[in-house]
């Protein structure tokens, strides 16, 4: 079905790479972990996962000079990329998790820890939530129910435009769960411990 798919997983030292690779495996796709630039080069569909804190991120990445690459290959080539947990939260154009940090700046915006004051919820949100989908979106297209989706995470991504907003959950404050814009997807969920919902996300970005 995605034999067209060349799906390169970005490997830069802070990703669950196997577990995403894994996921995919099971919907008959091949993707190569890579920190290669040629290999990334190869790709029609990147993916940027993530756990971990978003400056070790940003400079890992750096490090690596992956990130004027990730940025020319979505932004100049076009190409589809999925930013998952801290990937997606790497699109953004600042991070205020232990000090201030520059992101990729690809979707604009900032990420600033979740504001638990008043529920006094746990942090870091760990477990599962229902996603609201908002608006018609490639993304998350299909659903004929309300997502339910696995999350491990203490900061969260705000845009600077709502537009590119597909999906919400509740914890406390409303937090943003599925991004969209043109060719850049971004979840704060981990769609590869979502069992059939997230697996359906999987899809979707593959079929783009």
């Amino acid at each position: 079905m995605f034999e067209s798919c060349k799906v390169r997983i970005i490997d830069y030292g802070v990703g669950n790479t196997a577990s995403v690779s894994n996921a995919l495996s099971l919907l008959g796709v091949k993707a190569v972990i890579t920190k290669d630039k040629k290999e990334i080069e190869k790709s029609t569909h990147l993916i940027l996962p993530g756990v971990g804190s978003f400056g070790e991120g940003m400079t890992n990445l750096k490090k690596n000079g992956l990130d004027n690459l990730i940025k020319n290959q979505v932004l100049s080539k076009g190409k589809k990329i999925l930013g998952i947990c801290l990937g997606m939260q790497l699109l953004a154009s600042k991070g205020f998790e232990y000090g201030e940090h520059d992101g990729l700046e690809i979707i604009p915006g900032k990420v600033i820890k979740i504001d638990n004051s008043i529920s006094k919820l746990h942090l870091p949100h760990i477990g599962w939530n229902n996603v609201n989908l908002i608006g018609n979106h490639k993304i998350t297209r299909g659903f004929e129910k309300e997502p339910i989706f696995y999350f491990v995470h203490s900061f969260h991504f705000v845009p600077e435009n709502n537009e590119c907003v597909a999906g919400v959950c509740d914890y406390g404050e409303k937090i943003v769960s599925i991004l969209e814009h043109q060719n850049i997807f971004g979840v704060q969920f981990h769609p590869e411990k979502s069992h059939d919902d997230g697996f359906h996300i999987l899809r979707n970005f593959l079929s783009i």
